[in-house]
């Protein structure tokens, strides 16, 4: 892989790190600014929305800046951010910086997913998404569970320092190792919009939402659900992540690998199999072995899904003229997904099912993704580009 890839990569790690450490900052956060744990759950919340209407803010106001130049600008804005969080002296305050962090995550990880595939001959393409995406996985795997210790030997304050270094590191492998972009005509708005009205885009974004949403149903409440269900201790739910972790890893590195070679057929797979671990996982739930491997196996199935789907939408937005926006807003529902899953997961919970109850609703949404995929890819054979006004007419 070019060496530039390394430098999306560890912006990756630096941006996956913030997002995923914050579950683990909670406590000391609350006790500093003496307010209560789900008060507190807003740092977490206000990253999310950041990101989901960020994003396409971001790519509107630097739609004619050069794309390696708005790479940097976006690490600027990150390690801002990031500095402001962890100075902050007051909780106001640190929300502050956690949505001027949050403006990066989106754009950044939209135009850098095209541009890791300009850096590859088109044969490599999702495998170098699936590179950048790495660093992100890395950081459920890594960087959430190093800052989280950061945090408990030192500060909270500590752990947003950390990840303003790796900020400083990643914009410099940036500026020293990305190629600029060949020039091209600045787009239009009027021409990134046109993109959201081609039925293929949409198909891929409603993938997008589906997909990762049904992984995030089950591991939201991972937690109760091996306590309560399976029998495991407290402290088994740390290595339990980890494995979590772990399956992201190697998803996102085999769904690259393979999606190269045939990338609707992996999405075909991958969607199906989900579903059908997350339905084994509810009926095994009460078995520690079972659930560990399930754990492992939808995590690895779920991510094996994110970088083709991320290729899927910038090829159809790519053929529409606009890729920069539908990009960068498919990040943002990426993070939909994740609130979509989480809420499903809770309301069948609540709704008297019991802890086990988010795998089977899970796999529902990940049967519905493979639904929406199996649909564009029959669009794809059978017709090429297809708007949605035709397709309405048809």
């Amino acid at each position: 892989m070019p060496v530039a890839l390394w430098a999306l990569a560890i912006a990756a790690f630096g941006i996956g790190t913030t997002e995923f450490v914050i579950a683990g900052l909670l406590p000391g956060i609350a006790a500093e600014f003496g307010i209560s744990i789900p008060m507190a759950g807003n740092m977490a919340t206000s990253y999310a929305l950041g990101v989901f209407f960020g994003a396409p803010i971001t790519i509107i106001l630097g739609a004619r800046i050069p794309r390696k130049a708005m790479l940097a600008w976006l690490l600027v804005l990150f390690i801002i951010g990031s500095v402001v969080t962890a100075t902050a002296p007051t909780y106001a305050i640190a929300l502050v910086g956690r949505v001027i962090t949050s403006l990066t995550h989106g754009a950044f990880f939209g135009i850098g997913s095209i541009m890791a595939a300009d850096l590859v001959a088109p044969h490599r393409r999702t495998s170098a998404i699936a590179f950048m995406f790495t660093g992100l996985t890395l950081a459920t795997l890594i960087g959430a569970p190093a800052g989280t210790w950061l945090a408990q030997e030192v500060s909270w304050r500590a752990t947003f320092a950390a990840i303003t270094a790796i900020g400083v590191i990643a914009i410099v492998g940036v500026l020293c190792l990305v190629p600029r972009a060949r020039p091209q005509d600045p787009p239009r708005l009027r021409k990134e919009l046109a993109a959201f009205a081609d039925v293929h885009v949409l198909l891929a974004m409603g993938i997008t939402i589906l997909g990762p949403a049904a992984f995030f149903t089950s591991i939201t409440y991972i937690a109760p659900m091996m306590t309560e269900v399976a029998g495991y201790g407290e402290g088994a739910v740390t290595w339990l992540l980890s494995l979590f972790g772990l399956g992201l890893f190697v998803g996102n590195i085999l769904g690259g690998r393979l999606a190269d070679r045939a990338l609707m057929p992996l999405l075909y797979v991958s969607l199906a199999a989900q579903a059908v671990v997350l339905l084994a996982f509810s009926l095994l739930a009460s078995n520690q072995v079972a659930s560990a491997i399930c754990i492992f196996l939808m995590a690895m199935f779920g991510f094996a899904t994110v970088a083709p789907i991320q290729k899927l939408v910038t090829d159809n937005a790519r053929a529409a003229g606009a890729p920069n926006l539908a990009s960068a807003v498919n990040i943002g529902l990426f993070n939909l997904g994740n609130a979509i899953g989480a809420w499903a997961g809770g309301a069948v919970i609540a709704g008297g099912f019991g802890y086990a109850a988010p795998n089977w609703a899970g796999a529902i949404l990940s049967a519905g993704a493979l639904v929406l995929a199996m649909v564009s890819g029959w669009l794809s054979r059978n017709r090429r580009h297809l708007p949605v006004a035709e397709c309405r007419a048809a």
